[in-house]
């Protein structure tokens, strides 16, 4: 298959999506994002990388930071993760305090800002919310091949400044007695995690593992065992889009996180990773020329789980 050649073509198909939805406003960075910027790129198993649009311009990875942090405290806590957090679809909006309150505290999935609050805690464990970033900064740097990614500190502190409701959801998560660290030491962690700033081709790279059970085809590193690949990928497809998953699963049938950024990161067991970036977001917070994008792809390629 003509992998390029497919690429320009999905990049001709979303020209009339590019500028449509509305840029996340909720913190100055994301909120000077240009709607029309698009970008996507592909990885295959074999390191075979394909490209069109702006797929080397960096932005903020913001939720798309959740699978990789998940990725690296299965490694510490392993199954004992989903004490703290569980593995149901949320149905409500990622920053939704009223099924918390319902769930006594416990998230619904690590794919919702609770959820990923309780993850960061975990990832810190007893340490420090510095020792935890680097960790995953380096994780990050290792698996996208690539020494220059780093956190936007400047951004990090807009998004505490901004953190009102991630404050509360994580004192209320403290309230029930599931945070292991102090809330603000969690949410240190959080906000530079979620401020790590990325291309769509070092994030393609970078989650090459996903689609290979768990071993990173390239370097033979094994990231995570297969099961929490596999499990990693349950949760993206059931969860990564929020109340927007049960959507993008019918309409691009591949495990996927998309983030405020309007970055989509999808997985094709077997094959490869794809992330789109499209700043643009549709009603429910994802990328709407993105997840065209995606639709299409897929399409064309014939990639789907359901098959």
């Amino acid at each position: 298959m003509d992998y390029q050649a497919l690429l320009d073509t999905v990049l001709s198909d979303v020209q009339a999506y590019r500028g449509q939805g509305k840029v996340a406003a909720y913190i100055p960075t994301l909120a000077r994002a240009d709607p029309t910027r698009f970008g996507i790129a592909l990885m295959l198993r074999d390191g075979s990388a394909y490209a069109a649009g702006d797929a080397d311009a960096t932005f903020s990875i913001q939720s798309l930071s959740y699978v990789f942090a998940l990725s690296l405290v299965l490694r510490h806590v392993k199954s004992a993760l989903w004490n703290h957090v569980g593995r149901e679809p949320a149905g409500s909006p990622a920053n939704s305090i009223i099924q918390l309150e319902m769930e006594l505290g416990k998230p619904r999935n690590p794919m919702t800002s609770a959820g990923a609050i309780v993850v960061a805690d975990q990832l810190i464990g007893r340490g420090s919310a510095d020792e935890a970033a680097d960790e995953l900064i380096a994780f990050l740097r290792e698996r996208g091949g690539d020494d220059s990614i780093g956190v936007d500190e400047t951004l990090a502190m807009s998004e505490s400044q901004a953190g009102a409701l991630n404050r509360s959801l994580a004192y209320f998560i403290a309230a029930f007695g599931n945070l292991t660290n102090k809330p603000e030491t969690a949410l240190a962690l959080y906000f530079r995690q979620c401020s790590v700033e990325m291309s769509c081709r070092q994030i393609a790279r970078a989650a090459l593992y996903l689609a290979c059970d768990g071993t990173d085809p390239l370097s033979g590193d094994a990231v995570t065992t297969a099961s929490q690949a596999r499990r990693i990928n349950a949760l993206m497809l059931t969860s990564g889009h929020y109340d927007n998953s049960g959507d993008f699963a019918f309409r691009v049938g591949l495990p996927g996180k998309s983030s405020a950024s309007g970055a989509i990161l999808a997985i094709v067991p077997g094959t490869g990773a794809v992330c789109v970036w499209s700043p643009g977001l549709n009603a429910s917070g994802t990328s709407l020329a993105g997840s065209i994008a995606l639709e299409r792809l897929a399409e064309r390629a014939g990639w789907s789980i359901f098959v």
